[in-house]
């Protein structure tokens, strides 16, 4: 079976902790403080390999992990940083967040590198908290921690034409006529499950088709293999809408047509909207005085809809077929659909560590301010250093604090308590 969906967990690497040393030398007893930086820790990191067309391999290795910093060491060695883990998939392939199904990225168009989750950054050796009151910090910062999420990946067929209609009606026969593809072809119902790619040629200038595999009614709602296949639809900037004109199942080739129809706009109006032309295959196999095409004709063409009357096995129409869908495709000036980014995995996380409050105790006479992030920054922060105080300011500025305490009321010599540590508030 085609793979065109996956389910993966993928975990960037955790910074390594900065270190706590002094130099020990000779004739130096009481050497300063040389703790070196953590390493940062490796990203996870999409890109395109154009030699792919499948998101088979996922299917036996879900977990992809990067590589963690190491610790920084003595005499102010950085600890080595952890290697990145890049992950290859075909171009076409949307990554979601698995959980809400968000489009985190689409890997198409000119998106062939994507840095899905950054390392951890590696914590600072003690060597950066010595200052004038205390140059022997037995303190350094420990490394970010690693983030992780699962993904949904979701492979969408990237053409300029897409091949629609019911199984068996020639879609296959057309495509290895028209293009160098080579699908296989047999006559029974849903011979093609892969999405068959082909490049049509015409005079030096052509454009990319797809034969996607037939479709049956109730596909819109997820019958049969009907969402996995539509998917690839999404793409095209037209249709090639493909019956069988000569009725060899007994089917009305007009029925359906409509049937097709109905199951596009029922999975996405859009897609149902976009131009196409009819091609009334198996002209080859109609016999009698009965004219199936000019029914299709009389019924189709006020709409707007062209219909050819063709034959794939034997090419009787095909030319005049195609070179009606380049010129159509000349006037579409649309860039192939690019699905937008709905979730930000380094936004999201952060915000996922929650908000912080900021309120103001009468009893006490202090301003409160809590939260998740404002404890984990307090537990890797030396508010005894100038720098970690520096750092202290920042984050409170950044973060919108400062600003909420003013308009709380705060004046200067004011007492702010975070987490049973107080301090005086004074305008910077």
């Amino acid at each position: 079976m085609f793979a065109d969906r996956a389910k993966i967990y993928v975990r960037s690497g955790k910074g390594g902790d900065g270190h706590v040393s002094f130099r020990r030398e000779k004739y130096v007893p009481n050497g300063g403080p040389d703790g070196g930086d953590g390493g940062n820790g490796g990203s996870v990191i999409f890109t395109v390999d154009e030699g792919l067309n499948t998101l088979t391999d996922f299917r036996h290795i879900r977990k992809y992990c990067a590589e963690n910093g190491e610790e920084g060491g003595k005499k102010n060695c950085h600890g080595k940083n952890g290697k990145d883990i890049i992950i290859k998939v075909p171009a076409g392939t949307v990554i979601k967040e698995a959980e809400s199904g968000k489009v985190i990225t689409d890997m198409s168009g000119g998106n062939t590198r994507y840095v899905l989750l950054t390392g951890g950054r590696g914590g600072n050796g003690n060597q950066h908290y010595a200052t004038s009151t205390m140059q022997a910090p037995k303190y350094a910062q420990p490394g970010q921690p690693a983030r992780e999420l699962e993904l949904l990946l979701e492979l969408k067929v990237i053409a300029d034409v897409g091949l629609v209609g019911f199984p068996n009606v020639g879609k296959s026969t057309f495509l290895s006529r028209v293009t160098n593809a080579r699908p296989k072809i047999a006559n029974y119902h849903f011979t093609t499950l892969n999405p068959n790619l082909g490049v049509v040629d015409m005079d030096g200038d052509g454009f990319v088709i797809a034969d996607i595999p037939g479709l049956i009614e109730g596909a819109s709602e997820g019958v049969g293999l009907g969402h996995e296949f539509l998917r690839h639809i999404e793409r095209t900037k037209m249709l090639i809408h493909i019956v069988d004109a000569a009725s060899t199942e007994g089917r009305d080739p007009i029925e359906d047509i409509y049937a097709i129809q109905k199951e596009l706009e029922n999975y996405q109006e859009d897609i149902a909207r976009r131009p196409q032309v009819i091609a009334a295959n198996k002209i080859d196999c109609i016999y009698g005085d009965e004219d199936p095409v000019r029914k299709i004709r009389e019924e189709f063409e006020p709409r707007g809809i062209p219909v050819f009357a063709i034959s794939a096995v034997s090419g009787e129409g095909v030319k005049e077929l195609l070179y009606a869908v380049k010129n159509r495709l000349s006037e579409i000036r649309e860039n192939p659909v690019v699905f937008e980014q709905e979730y930000d995995p380094e936004t999201a996380l952060y915000q996922e560590e929650g908000p912080h409050t900021v309120t103001y105790d009468k009893e006490n006479d202090e301003y409160v301010v809590e939260g998740p992030r404002i404890e984990k920054m307090l537990g890797y922060t030396n508010l005894e250093s100038e720098k970690g105080f520096a750092f202290f300011q920042r984050f409170l500025r950044e973060n919108g604090i400062l600003d909420e305490l003013k308009e709380l009321g705060i004046k200067e010599g004011d007492t702010v308590r975070l987490y049973g540590l107080s301090f005086d508030y004074y305008e910077e």
